[in-house]
């Protein structure tokens, strides 16, 4: 009869019913474990918080009482209060001792160790009256033993107990300890019969009428989209087979529109990569042009410049006031126009004519900047750099960026000020970064975005020289070696420009003499 009504059980009554009989189980072992454990805490408890800091504090105890021992007797020989420093600490020291034991015997403490401080104090007291203050006072010369002799026994007897605690608080862990273990052992039994049921009746109720199911999954996931799920199991799978059967023909509906949306999706990244190429072609076109402009206005820009220097040199002075100014602009306006030609010329070559990336030394590239900008530096400036890293890169374009950012920091110097310019780097995981600071009169924040643009000047022209195009060259050959380059604008004196350059796998700062 009990057969028959098992059989008439749900697999959620039945794993129920097993689940709940282990629980029981498991939760009395739970309990008793429970138990165990506080027990097992208290003396651990007792071992490291009481007894580990108890014998401490005996040891230095007896530290404390040999020091005031050592003081007595250094006293005795030369009556300099200076002696008596190592006892009267000691004093100190044994009344913060004697404290923390009897602090840490109030609770889980056992009444010899309370006797055994009592004697302590007493054989303590009896020294010092006896032997200690009497040498003080100079009422005696001499220093008994019998006394310190006993004071010693004391402190070994309060050690003696303290140990016989530990040993009573290891013992009565260890017991817990077994308990554990055994407790846990039933534990692990309980679980693995629960385990060994579970998997008997999950293989008759689940398990095959789950693989049946799943075959007839797997041939519609192989493409038979229009196979219909059934399964004998029981009620939940039935459940589960509809359920299922009925996402097999939401999936096949939606299907159709996925694959509408992908051919969608793929024209128009069809589209999106010929508007890429386009856009690339578009890019190449302008830097040929730039580069082509550029070059073929250098010709009759340069007649234009001689024809007007001949006709300054020729007619200087022949004319009128007004006309020389004319021929001075003209003159002017065309060597200026030269060299935003030439600054524009330069600009476009970069990376248009290349050598090639190789490794490059940067701490052998600064003595060469530094030799390029010796006539403009002068002999009152300072530059120095520390240990710099070596870098892939093409050396010309490393060398021209570096002349820029020096060459803008000795331009832009403060009248009062000799020059000084400090290159530094640092690694910042797989790129280098490098700074390049001065001690010239700086840039405002506002225009911290403005001196990468190409053409743009912070100052008159007859104030400083120059086409304003020096830094966006320098960004230009940093964002060709893959780095980028900003302003530090918390620096409170001068200017502090910071780029990064990638480092290569073995990079090391290179050893400077």
């Amino acid at each position: 009869m009990f057969r028959a009504r098992l059989r008439g059980w749900t697999l959620r009554r039945r794993v129920a019913v097993l689940f709940t009989v282990a629980g029981i189980l498991l939760a009395g072992i739970g309990a008793l474990a429970a138990v165990t454990a506080v027990d097992s805490n208290d003396n651990l408890d007792v071992i490291l918080e009481k007894t580990g800091p108890m014998r401490i504090a005996g040891q230095e105890l007896y530290s404390a009482y040999l020091d005031q021992e050592t003081g007595v007797r250094g006293y005795a020989l030369s009556r300099s209060a200076k002696n008596l420093q190592p006892y009267e600490q000691g004093v100190r020291t044994e009344g913060e001792l004697l404290t923390q034991i009897e602090t840490l015997n109030d609770a889980n403490g056992t009444a010899a160790i309370a006797t055994s401080l009592r004697t302590v104090r007493e054989k303590s007291a009896d020294w010092r009256r006896t032997v200690a203050e009497p040498v003080i006072d100079g009422d005696a010369e001499t220093i008994g033993t019998a006394q310190f002799d006993a004071l010693r026994a004391a402190v070994d007897q309060l050690q003696a107990d303290i140990l016989d605690l530990r040993n009573e608080a290891v013992a009565a862990a260890r017991r817990t300890g077994s308990t554990l273990v055994a407790l846990e052992i039933g534990a692990a039994f309980i679980v693995i019969v629960v385990g060994a049921l579970m998997l008997i009746l999950l293989n008759r109720l689940v398990a095959r009428p789950v693989t049946q199911l799943a075959a007839q999954v797997r041939q519609v996931a192989e493409g038979d989209y229009e196979r219909p799920i059934t399964s004998g199991g029981s009620p939940e799978l039935r459940s589960l087979a509809t359920d299922v059967d009925a996402m097999r023909r939401q999936i096949a509906q939606e299907l159709t529109l996925v694959r509408e949306a992908r051919a969608e999706v793929e024209l128009a990244n069809e589209r999106l990569e010929a508007k890429a190429e386009e856009l690339t072609r578009s890019n190449r076109d302008l830097e040929q042009f730039a580069y082509v402009a550029s070059h073929d206005l250098q010709e009759p820009l340069r007649k234009v410049a001689s024809f007007c220097q001949l006709l300054q040199r020729r007619y200087g002075g022949q004319l009128d006031a007004r006309a020389d100014q004319y021929i001075g602009f003209a003159v002017d306006g065309a060597e200026r126009m030269q060299r935003l030609i030439n600054d524009l010329l330069a600009f476009s070559r970069i990376g248009r004519i290349t050598t090639g990336f190789k490794r490059v030394e940067l701490d052998q590239v600064l003595p060469e900047v530094k030799s390029q900008l010796a006539a403009r530096a002068g002999a009152e400036a300072a530059i120095s750099w520390g240990e710099l890293p070596a870098v892939e890169g093409e050396e010309p374009l490393l060398t021209t960026l570096f002349v820029n950012l020096i060459g803008n920091s000795l331009k832009f110097r403060r009248p009062d000020v000799p020059p000084e310019v400090r290159v530094t780097a640092e690694r910042d995981g797989d790129q280098w970064k490098i700074n390049v600071r001065d001690n010239g009169i700086g840039i405002e924040r506002e225009f911290a975005e403005k001196v990468f643009v190409i053409f743009q000047r912070l100052h008159p022209r007859d104030a400083y020289e120059g086409t304003g195009i020096g830094l966006a060259i320098v960004k230009k050959i940093i964002e060709y070696h893959g780095g980028r380059i900003w302003l530090d604008l918390d620096v409170e004196q001068g200017a502090s420009v910071w780029f990064t350059l990638p480092a290569l796998p073995d990079a090391d700062f290179s050893e400077r003499g």
